[in-house]
């Protein structure tokens, strides 16, 4: 979802010469540097049951964003988006407009070529954005405890759970996950670097 997201709101930043483009790229990034429990906070406002989004969905569905799944999925989207978008527009970037315009005088439309040249073509982008925010978003605590809370089942994540196990006292199954969460974060960004040096090399 994250990816499918990210991806024409990267296109779009890597070819518009529009004047909002730093502001929209100032506020992707945003997430990087901000305290998460900041980022929750305003999200909890947004998709409360009288925030913007949380009142449209209440209205819809008739049932609350915050404090459950869906809400955990919106909020995760948010936090994570600069770890998709940036590797993407820079992927998109680097491509330049000589095997696109080659496309469009083949007959091509500006959808077609995206898909048939410039996908393939940032395949590296995608792959890093794709590692980089599922990473991410496995590791998230302070924004997923503020809008989805801590209901076993439902939005209580590993990093939720390791806290609660600490809080309980109960080291061995706060190691037990730890540990794995570690050995997946380490073994993703191996095999990611290990990808991108072969990349590099052709």
């Amino acid at each position: 979802v994250l990816l499918i997201l990210a991806t024409p709101l990267a296109w779009w930043l890597a070819r518009t010469q529009s004047t909002v483009k730093t502001v929209i790229e100032t506020t992707v990034a945003l997430p990087l540097v901000l305290p998460p429990t900041v980022i929750g906070f305003y999200l909890l406002i947004l998709l409360g049951p009288y925030g913007a989004l949380g009142k449209a969905w209440v209205s819809l569905t008739g049932e609350s964003l915050t404090f459950s799944f869906s809400g955990l999925v919106v909020a995760s989207i948010i936090y994570s988006l600069p770890f998709a978008v940036q590797p993407l527009q820079y992927a998109f970037e680097s491509l330049g407009r000589r095997n696109l315009e080659a496309a469009w005088t083949l007959g091509a439309s500006p959808l077609d070529a995206f898909f048939s040249v410039a996908m393939p073509q940032s395949a590296r982008g995608y792959l890093n954005a794709a590692v980089m925010s599922f990473a991410h978003t496995l590791g998230e605590f302070g924004i997923v405890l503020m809008v989805g809370g801590n209901i076993p089942g439902e939005t209580r994540v590993i990093s939720i759970a390791i806290y609660d196990h600490v809080e309980s006292l109960n080291y061995s199954s706060a190691h037990r996950l730890s540990a794995i969460l570690l050995v997946f974060a380490f073994l993703a960004l191996l095999s990611l670097f290990v990808v991108n040096r072969k990349w590099s090399k052709k």
